[in-house]
C-alpha cells in the first residue's frame, strides 16, 4: 500500500483494521482534493469555484438505516426504540469484515480531525472515505489539527464511509442496502450504500451526544453567535427552520451553525464548518451564505446547474429540495476565532409551524422552555430525509434533534433546565413557518420580520413591551416590536377565516397534548403545569 500526503500519521490504518489497500491519501489540502475528485470524475466544477457533487438516490439522511451496536458498556444508557435501533454485535462485526474486504485494492482518503472547539472536551476523529469529495467535506466540517498534532494523531473514534458497498438485508440484518452503524465499544462508525455526506457529520454529532452528558456538558443541535456586548445566543431548530440563516447575522459574531456543547464555562462549537441548506437561497436575505456557494473550497450537494451556461441554479429542486453547501466557517465574514462563547443570555427555539397558528415570537418561562425542548415541535421540510413528500409534515422531534440523541430525552432536558436556572438565560419560541393560514393557504413568515423580532429579543427591547398570554398555547406574546407590523404578531389577525384559525389551533393543541404524555413520567409538576392542553 502507498501512503500519499504531506502529513502521514504515524498510526497507520492497520490500527483501524484496514489492509491491502491500493493507496491511502492522507490529510490532503483542498486544492489536492479538488484535483483528485475531478480526475476521478466524482464532481463537476461550477463557475466561481465551488465543487458540485450528486449523491444519487440518497439526497438526505436515511434514519431507518441507522443502528447502534448493543454492547455491555453502553446498552443501559441508550434509549432503545424507533430512533436508537439495536444491532447485535456480531452483525456489526460481519458488516465490518465486509467493508474491510470491499476496500482491499482500492484507494481511500483520510482526514484526521477534531470535533469540539474547547480542548477540554475535544474528540479526535479519523474519517476514512472512498471518494475524494467526501474527504473535502470532512475537512470543511471538522476542526483541523496542527501539523504536529497530525503526525502523532490518535483517533478517539473512526468513521469509515464506502458508498459503493451495499448491505444485503437478509444476510446482514439491515433494513436496506444502506447502513449507518455505530459501535461505542469499538469506537467505530461504518457508513455504506449512501453518498449523502451529512451521514458523516451527524454520526460524529451522535457520538458526542452520547459521551458529553457524563461530563456535565449539554450537547445541542443549535447554532450560536455573540453580540457586541459579548452576549451569547443559541438557536435550536431542525433543518429548514432558519437556524443557519438567523445565526449568520452580520451584526453578531458567528460561533457555529449547527452543533454545540454547553459546559460550565459556556458554549463551544463542535465543528469547523457550515452545512447550509441552499434551495432558493436569497442573495439579499442571506448574503453571507450565498457568497459561500460561489467560492473555491465549497462543496455543493445536489445543486442543479443551468444546462446552457453551467451556472448554479439555486432555485431548482431538480435533484432534491435538500440542496446543501459545505464550507469552512471562515467563509462567513464575521466568525469567531475560538469557536467559543460565554453562557447564553438568550435561547431561541425555532419552529416551522405548518399549521400557521403559533405566534411569530413569544417568551417562555423556564418550565415552558423545558416543555418545548422536550416537545420539539416543527415541520419536517421536504427532502431532508428519504421518504418525505414534497409538503412539510408536522412533527415532534424531541430536543430539536431526536434522530441524534442516544440517551433518553429527559437527560438532555434536565441538563437544559439546570443550566438555565444557573445562568438566568431567557428563552424565546420563534415561528419561522406559516402565517395567514396553514401550509397551502398561508405563506412563510417574512424573513425580514423574523430577523427584526430576533434582534429585538436579543437586544432586550422586547422585555420593555406589554406581553399577553396566548389563549391556546400559553406562551407570552409581545404586543409590539420595532420594524414589525402589529398584526403580524397576532397569528389569528393574519387569517381571513377566524373560525378556521380556532379549529386549527385546537387541533394543534391536541397534538401537543397527545405527544407529551410520553414525557410526563420524567418531569416535575411545574413542567406538567406548563404543558399545552386541548381546551375542554
Amino acid at each position: 500500500m502507498k501512503d500519499i500526503g504531506a502529513v502521514i500519521g504515524r498510526r497507520g490504518l492497520g490500527e483501524q483494521g484496514l489492509g491491502n489497500l491500493a493507496a491511502a491519501y492522507w490529510n490532503l489540502s483542498a486544492p489536492r482534493l479538488y484535483e483528485e475528485a475531478v480526475r476521478r470524475a466524482e464532481v463537476t466544477l461550477a463557475p466561481g469555484g465551488a465543487l458540485v457533487a450528486y449523491t444519487g438516490q440518497h439526497t438526505g439522511r436515511s434514519p431507518k438505516d441507522k443502528f447502534i451496536a448493543r454492547e455491555a458498556g453502553s446498552q443501559d444508557e441508550i434509549a432503545w426504540g424507533e430512533v436508537n435501533v439495536a444491532l447485535a454485535p456480531e452483525r456489526f462485526d460481519g458488516l465490518f469484515r465486509k467493508m474491510q474486504a470491499y476496500l482491499q485494492g482500492r484507494d481511500v482518503f483520510v482526514q484526521d480531525c477534531h470535533a469540539g472547539a474547547d480542548p477540554d472536551y475535544r474528540l479526535s476523529v479519523r474519517v476514512i472515505t472512498e471518494q475524494a469529495w467526501h474527504s473535502l467535506f470532512a475537512r470543511n466540517m471538522f476542526l483541523r489539527p496542527s501539523h504536529d498534532e497530525l503526525v502523532d494523531f490518535q483517533p478517539d473514534f473512526t468513521v469509515i464511509q464506502a458508498p459503493g458497498l451495499h448491505a444485503d438485508p437478509a444476510r446482514d440484518g439491515t433494513n436496506s442496502e444502506c447502513f449507518v452503524l455505530v459501535s461505542f465499544e469499538r469506537r467505530l462508525v461504518l457508513i455504506g450504500g449512501t453518498s449523502y455526506a451529512g451521514e458523516i457529520k451527524k454520526s460524529v454529532f451522535s457520538i458526542l451526544n452520547y459521551l458529553l452528558p457524563s461530563r456535565d456538558v449539554l450537547p445541542m443541535h443549535c447554532s450560536a453567535n455573540i453580540g457586541p456586548q459579548c452576549d451569547t445566543a443559541i438557536f435550536f431548530g431542525l433543518s429548514g427552520t432558519g437556524k443557519t440563516t438567523l445565526s449568520a447575522d452580520g451584526s453578531r459574531t458567528l460561533i457555529g451553525d449547527d452543533e454545540h456543547g454547553w459546559s460550565d464555562k459556556g458554549v463551544f462549537n463542535f465543528e469547523g464548518g457550515c452545512y447550509a441548506k441552499v434551495i432558493r437561497l436569497s442573495p439579499s436575505a442571506e448574503p453571507e451564505i450565498y457568497a459561500a456557494t460561489h467560492r473555491f473550497g465549497t462543496v455543493l450537494e445536489n445543486v442543479a446547474l443551468h444546462p446552457d451556461s453551467g451556472a448554479l441554479d439555486l432555485d431548482n429542486a431538480l435533484h432534491t429540495e435538500n440542496t446543501r453547501a459545505s464550507y469552512p466557517l471562515d467563509f462567513i465574514p464575521n466568525v469567531s476565532d475560538t469557536g467559543q462563547g460565554g453562557h447564553p443570555r438568550n435561547i431561541v427555539m425555532l419552529t416551522a409551524d405548518a399549521f400557521g397558528v403559533l405566534p411569530p415570537i413569544s417568551q417562555l418561562t423556564p418550565d415552558q422552555a423545558m416543555y418545548h425542548f422536550l416537545s420539539g415541535y416543527t415541520a419536517r421540510v421536504a427532502g431532508t430525509e428519504k421518504g418525505l413528500g414534497n409538503e412539510p409534515k408536522a412533527t415532534f422531534s424531541t430536543c430539536f434533534g431526536a434522530p441524534f440523541m442516544p440517551r433518553h430525552p429527559s437527560v438532555y432536558a434536565g441538563m437544559l433546565g439546570a443550566k438555565m436556572a444557573a445562568t438566568g438565560a431567557h428563552c424565546w419560541l420563534v415561528n419561522t413557518g406559516w402565517t395567514g393560514g396553514q401550509y397551502g393557504v398561508g405563506h412563510r413568515m417574512e424573513i425580514a420580520h423574523t430577523r427584526a423580532m430576533v434582534r429585538a429579543a436579543l437586544a432586550g427591547s422586547l422585555g420593555e413591551v406589554p406581553l399577553r398570554a396566548h389563549p391556546d398555547f400559553g406562551m407570552l406574546v409581545p404586543q409590539a416590536c420595532p420594524e414589525v407590523p402589529a398584526e403580524v404578531l397576532d397569528p389569528k389577525a393574519t387569517w381571513c377565516d377566524k373560525s378556521a384559525y380556532d379549529r386549527t389551533a385546537r387541533e394543534l393543541t391536541k397534538r401537543f397534548e397527545v405527544n407529551f404524555k410520553q414525557f410526563e413520567p420524567y418531569v416535575g409538576e411545574a413542567v406538567k403545569a406548563a404543558a399545552i392542553r386541548q381546551a375542554a
